[in-house]
């Protein structure tokens, strides 16, 4: 098996993640997810788990942060690896007026890397001021 490098294959992912969130573009998603992921917030007052079917649901339903003139913005806090088909991503957002940490397993599957679980928590960052 020879799975490209995650520490230049992953970040190519992550831009991806970042622009299908900016733009809730499910099909976009579809790219950077394992058909098998699971979504899952772990915001006690949001609290949920999904397929990924179940949260293309959710992100064809929601108004992108692009069209109302949000600007991207993100970063990666860290990228490991567990081995040549597991990586795990750190990565922080903010959009929709809430902080994101988000928490990505990847696994390298079908000759491609894939977010296998994405586990989450947001803060409220204002009230539409």
């Amino acid at each position: 098996m020879n799975s490209p490098k995650p520490y230049e294959a992953i970040p190519v992912l992550l831009e991806t993640y970042f622009e299908g969130l900016h733009k809730a573009d499910s099909a976009m998603l579809s790219g950077v997810f394992h058909p098998h992921a699971q979504y899952v917030s772990a915001t006690p007052e949001d609290y949920r788990v999904l397929t990924f079917d179940e949260y293309r649901k959710v992100l064809d339903q929601r108004v992108p942060p692009a069209s109302n003139g949000e600007t991207r913005n993100e970063h990666i806090i860290s990228i490991e690896t567990g081995g040549p088909t597991l990586a795990f991503a750190r990565v922080e957002m903010t959009m929709m007026d809430r902080d994101y940490t988000d928490f990505l397993t990847l696994i390298y599957d079908q000759g491609r890397w894939a977010i296998m679980a994405k586990i989450f928590h947001y803060e409220i960052t204002s009230q539409g001021d």
